[in-house]
């Protein structure tokens, strides 16, 4: 009769400490759910990258390919002109 009482109150405490680990201790639920938003943060993170990459690698490969783009660059990013070129700047007119 003793012996009966004992297999229900061991098994209640097994379930309680299963239902411990799996709500509070290590590697839990919550950590779960935190990890998991981590990594589609790190997934979108890792797609603009990829974005970003791509498209240095097409300027790149622009840039090996023909001289238009490098004098494209020379002039927007630098101010250059060729020689015998006249540089005209147009400045909006002010209305006020």
């Amino acid at each position: 009769m003793l012996k009966q009482k004992w297999v229900p109150l061991v098994l209640l405490v097994l379930l309680g400490l299963l239902q411990y680990r799996l709500w509070l201790g290590k590697n839990s639920i919550p950590d779960y759910v935190a990890l998991k938003k981590d990594v589609q943060r790190q997934s979108l993170q890792n797609a603009n990258l990829a974005q970003r990459n791509a498209l240095l690698q097409a300027d790149i490969d622009d840039l090996k390919i023909g001289l238009e783009a490098i004098e494209e660059r020379a002039r927007n990013e630098l101010g250059l002109i060729k020689r015998g070129e006249t540089f005209y700047r147009i400045l909006p007119s002010e209305q006020q």
